[in-house]
């Protein structure tokens, strides 16, 4: 995938034609840059003043909770975004970390010249914009689908609402999770040895079935 079609996935460039996305690049004074594998995109108290768009490869956003554990926010893949909330706050520093988990390239974008009048591009710009808020609200959506999963009270509930959330995004009661174990925990907030743990149980108790990362919803 090159980098057009990761910008024509991407929410930001809905409904504007590849050659459009082009030129606005211009206007708008994009810069890519590449990242290693593991190497910090934002940390945790940075301004952020460019929206990121992922070109390719995978990054997370993590943060420390009060007794310095790394937690899973989100992942994010080619079109998605770093930090989008961030850059469009007015200085108020980044509350995660986003890292490389692979060999990443990123698109950052002003986000004062996409608020800023466009006089060459004007119906393309008033689309950018509505983009922008569109992918505002889908971010903050995604935080609250996370934040549904921690105030769960037994790991047993948050998985559950995890699992039935990916189910019904996929329309399938068989659909593979992005994360490992270890990933898995981080981002419910648990133990890794105490939700393999309930993992076994709930299929033992015929809840799911799963074979490393691929589950099965039963009587759901």
């Amino acid at each position: 995938m090159n980098d057009l079609d990761s910008l024509c996935q991407s929410s930001l460039f809905s409904e504007i034609a590849p050659n459009d996305i082009k030129k606005i690049l211009k206007c708008l004074s994009a810069t890519r840059k590449e990242y290693a594998k593991d190497e910090m995109i934002v940390r945790e108290g940075d301004f952020v003043n460019d929206i990121g768009i992922i070109l390719h490869g995978i990054a997370q956003s993590t943060k420390l909770n009060i007794a310095g554990k790394q937690i899973i926010v989100s992942l994010h893949y080619p079109g998605g975004y770093t930090a989008v909330l961030t850059a469009v706050s007015r200085g108020r520093k980044c509350p995660m970390s986003v890292q490389a988990l692979e060999p990443l390239a990123v698109l950052f974008i002003p986000v004062k010249n996409i608020l800023s009048r466009c006089t060459k591009l004007c119906m393309v710009h008033e689309q950018l914009l509505g983009n922008l808020f569109d992918s505002i609200a889908e971010r903050a959506l995604e935080l609250h689908d996370r934040n549904d999963c921690l105030i769960m009270p037994t790991i047993r509930d948050k998985v559950l609402t995890y699992l039935i959330r990916v189910s019904s995004e996929v329309g399938a009661q068989t659909f593979s999770i992005p994360f490992d174990r270890e990933a898995l925990a981080e981002y419910l907030d648990v133990d890794r040895s105490a939700l393999s743990r309930e993992l076994a149980w709930m299929k033992r108790d015929g809840l799911i079935d799963f074979y490393k990362n691929e589950f099965k919803l039963l009587n759901n």
